[in-house]
């Protein structure tokens, strides 16, 4: 039999669950039984089985708030199944997630249950959340996070990296500490698809796909759209992506009335992934203006689907961008840059349509299914390398 694991994490899950997360998990039950704590879409608890046990807590309107009830409840229920189900592997998405699973690990062993902790970094865990809004009293927020964090790779046994930008922050933080990396969870067949099956592309719209938050630097893509609206004036800029915050969505849309673009600018919401790729398909660009990004993988699954990018030289998106290869990296706060590489493209069609065969290239070698079981056999065998070192030892004593 495999690993009992505990996923423990801020993401949240639907049911049933969406294709991408069902072919995850699907993938993954192959590795052991798996049991994850997460978040619901909405104020209802959910607590289901499907290819992995899911116990969801309510999804309350403010991040503290979450991380409490996280610690909590999240905590309450990772006792319960270590007592009940004989989970010894937790895996914590995040390290401030990771701080209560840190102290549930020490709690653990004083009861004589021995916990094998991983510590995941997904992004700029430092930066991210005050380039995402601004927060008061923000030097006892940063002593906090960073107490917390410090805590959670203190106890953890090992730590994830997405990108070599992710690893060079853990590095920093936990140098004698194992660090395993390999990319997240990327659903690529879809994107491969219809990449396959088109053929046109609608040579001048521009897309953009991800939440909207100060974080991702949409309001310096509309900018930069500014300034090439006139030399190209069949061009659209569509905004696909959740509303994180819902005065910065309000700010962009009074962006691009106050620039004259409101009818060139489209604002969608969230779609379904064989919605979305259909749209990375026919358009002409994929642009990600981030400010900081943990790996970028709608640029990986824009890839699949053979379609340029332009991305922030920021975080791990160098690592899926070589730029002027199979794509195109811009200085984070350079609208002018951002503007030119998007005239090329337009101007280019030929020569884009290469650089996005090039992405799939490359989003073929970078990302499988197998690559990404692979890491975690690798942690879940490095946990039984740890249990097994143990028992021997105290057998010897």
């Amino acid at each position: 039999m495999g690993e009992r694991v505990c996923f423990w994490g801020g993401a949240r899950y639907r049911r049933p669950l969406d294709e991408t997360d069902r072919k995850k998990f699907a993938a993954m039950g192959a590795l052991g039984e798996l049991f994850v704590v997460g978040f619901a879409h909405g104020l209802r608890p959910r607590f289901f089985t499907e290819h992995a046990h899911f116990y969801l807590l309510p999804e309350l309107p403010l991040r503290i708030c979450r991380y409490l009830e996280l610690w909590l409840g999240g905590a309450l229920i990772a006792a319960w199944l270590i007592l009940r189900h004989d989970v010894r592997l937790i895996v914590a998405q995040g390290p401030y997630e990771g701080f209560a699973a840190a102290a549930l690990k020490k709690i653990a062993g004083w009861l004589g249950r021995r916990v094998f902790l991983v510590v995941e970094v997904h992004g700029d865990f430092e930066a991210s959340v005050f380039l995402e809004r601004r927060i008061r009293w923000a030097k006892l927020y940063r002593l906090l996070m960073a107490r917390a964090a410090r805590f959670s790779f203190q106890q953890a046994d090992v730590l994830r990296a997405i990108s070599s930008s992710t690893r060079a922050q853990l590095r920093r933080w936990a140098p004698d500490k194992a660090i395993l990396q390999f990319p997240a969870w990327t659903d690529m067949d879809v994107f491969r698809l219809v990449a396959r099956e088109t053929n046109e592309r609608d040579g001048e719209r521009i897309l953009y796909a991800g939440v909207l938050t100060p974080l991702k630097g949409v309001h310096r893509l509309i900018d930069a759209f500014a300034r090439i609206a006139g030399e190209f004036p069949q061009s659209r800029l569509l905004i696909v992506g959740r509303r994180q915050s819902e005065t910065y969505a309000e700010e962009l849309r009074r962006q691009a009335a106050r620039l004259g673009l409101g009818e060139r600018i489209e604002f969608k919401p969230a779609i379904a992934q064989a919605e979305l790729a259909a749209l990375m398909a026919g358009a002409a660009v994929l642009v990600l203006p981030s400010a900081s990004e943990g790996l970028g993988r709608v640029i990986l699954e824009a890839m699949a689907a053979a379609t340029p990018v332009i991305g922030s030289d920021v975080g791990g998106i160098p690592d899926l961008i070589e730029n002027g290869v199979n794509g195109f990296l811009v200085p984070p706060d350079d609208e002018r840059a951002l503007a030119r590489r998007l005239a090329w493209i337009l101007e280019n069609p030929r020569q884009a349509r290469a650089l996005g065969q090039a992405g799939r290239a490359f989003a073929a070698e970078f990302f499988s299914t197998e690559v990404y079981l692979n890491g975690y056999r690798k942690i879940f065998q490095q946990a039984r390398n740890h249990r097994a070192s143990r028992q021997h030892a105290i057998a010897g004593f």
